[in-house]
């Protein structure tokens, strides 16, 4: 993918909105998402990052989150994302670090959003909800 234009970031957003919650969902692998990731040029990382981020913190993700997540993602625990995820309260400046720790940073930042929305789903949205990205195997079987 090239540099996303402000004309397109509104693309961008979605897409990345698609990508992490199939991921979450189970319906794309977290390798792929990665793999999805690790095309987009450095700016277009960054605002994945950010958008991500964004998740967490909506699904109100706790320490224990980051560490179960931390745990899925297959990175160490003294990465820098993964210590920063696991602080009590998580620190979110992942689009800041250095490009060389953007692919860990999503790799944490996914696993930890999939556990986060996953207990929330299991929860909050129990017998269903009107959240359209929770939605996704029903919007894919439709299409």
């Amino acid at each position: 993918m090239t540099e996303a234009s402000s004309a397109d970031g509104y693309s961008m957003r979605r897409e990345t909105e698609r990508v992490v919650n199939e991921v979450a969902q189970g319906l794309r692998t977290l390798d792929g998402g990665v793999d999805w990731f690790s095309g987009l040029s450095p700016a277009c990382r960054q605002e994945a990052l950010q958008e991500v981020t964004g998740y967490a913190m909506q699904a109100h993700i706790t320490a224990a989150d980051g560490r179960a997540g931390v745990a899925r993602s297959g990175v160490k625990p003294t990465a820098n994302p993964a210590v920063m995820i696991c602080m009590d309260p998580p620190r979110y400046g992942f689009s800041g670090l250095p490009a060389a720790e953007h692919v860990t940073a999503f790799r944490v930042l996914v696993s930890v959003f999939t556990v986060a929305d996953t207990r929330r789903r299991e929860t909050y949205c129990e017998g269903g909800c009107g959240h359209h990205w929770h939605n996704l195997a029903t919007t894919t079987e439709q299409q």
